[in-house]
């Protein structure tokens, strides 16, 4: 096997996201629920017997200098090398149709999906857990996409407890503008000292067990009521950085939904209880409906 094709990287929606502390390294301490949804990036990969490895830009949107020339694809792909001593390489072709900027996770998830593939592609045969530990050092938000299930989220982002969410239907929206995580975290107006919560009290309403010491709801918890749980302590300094989010939030909360920001991103999404004709947006925002998934596409790729 040289190559692999159409290989999916989906994004995540944060359906709450509190800051709880800041470690003495600067890393914030989070507690959130990120949820994969069915808007993906697709990526390609072919093997090179060369050792080179090298992305390629392709799609109808793609345009000259969108992204840096070692984007999180080619820096995942350099640190599974390194970390095995893999001689062989690859071309990435990524076909990029998650926004930028957006807390939606793209780069992490390209990340993740190029771990997946290649792990595959090279004959590695690599468990999850290898491939996670690799991912951590690319960004906080890999462990996540490669744990392949929608999830409580702890720490840094590296704790994850599987969860199982009702299906649903959702609206993001993404405003031209965009604001960079860095920026964001490092503003000195941040909140960062929201009251840590359990598992446990988090899902006290849903019915749930206790398996192999963590938890597993036995039953889908409602979308609902985790949004109605928690917020998103980024989204008041997104919209200082970014208005345009506050007035994606005031256009969705106009046709009657209930917007939040998603992640460290300027895109803002709600949940659509039913088939909905929205208004028109203003020019240069992105408007798209998705709906979440119970599992990542690429789930099955590698062992646990």
């Amino acid at each position: 096997m040289r190559r692999l094709l159409d290989v999916p990287a989906p994004a995540k929606l944060n359906l709450f996201l509190h800051i709880t502390g800041r470690r003495d390294d600067g890393y914030h301490l989070l507690q959130s629920v990120f949820m994969l949804v069915d808007w993906c990036d697709l990526l390609h990969f072919e093997t090179r017997a060369d050792g080179g490895i090298d992305r390629e830009d392709i799609g109808p949107g793609t345009t000259t200098g969108t992204l840096p020339a070692e984007d999180l694809s080619v820096r995942a792909a350099k640190a599974l090398r390194q970390a095995t001593g893999c001689a062989l390489g690859v071309r990435i072709g990524l076909e990029k149709r998650l926004p930028a900027e957006a807390g939606m996770g793209g780069g992490s998830s390209d990340a993740a999906t190029t771990l997946l593939a290649l792990n595959r592609l090279w004959g590695l045969n690599l468990s999850r857990g290898d491939l996670a530990a690799i991912g951590l050092q690319l960004g906080a938000d890999v462990p996540f996409f490669l744990g392949g299930r929608n999830a409580w989220v702890e720490g840094v982002g590296e704790r994850l407890t599987p969860i199982r969410l009702q299906p649903a239907r959702f609206v993001v929206v993404k405003p031209a503008g965009g604001a960079s995580t860095q920026r964001i975290f490092g503003s000195p107006e941040l909140k960062r000292d929201t009251k840590t919560a359990t598992i446990q009290g988090f899902a006290a309403n849903d019915a749930r067990n206790e398996t192999d010491g963590g938890f597993q709801a036995s039953g889908a918890l409602d979308i609902q009521e985790i949004l109605a749980f928690g917020h998103n302590d980024l989204q008041p300094v997104a919209q200082a950085i970014c208005p345009e989010v506050g007035h994606c939030i005031q256009w969705l909360e106009s046709q009657g939904l209930q917007a939040r920001m998603t992640g460290s991103g300027t895109a803002v999404f709600a949940q659509l209880a039913q088939a909905k004709n929205l208004a028109p947006a203003p020019g240069g925002w992105t408007v798209r409906e998705c709906a979440n998934m119970d599992a990542h596409p690429l789930l099955d790729w590698c062992a646990d």
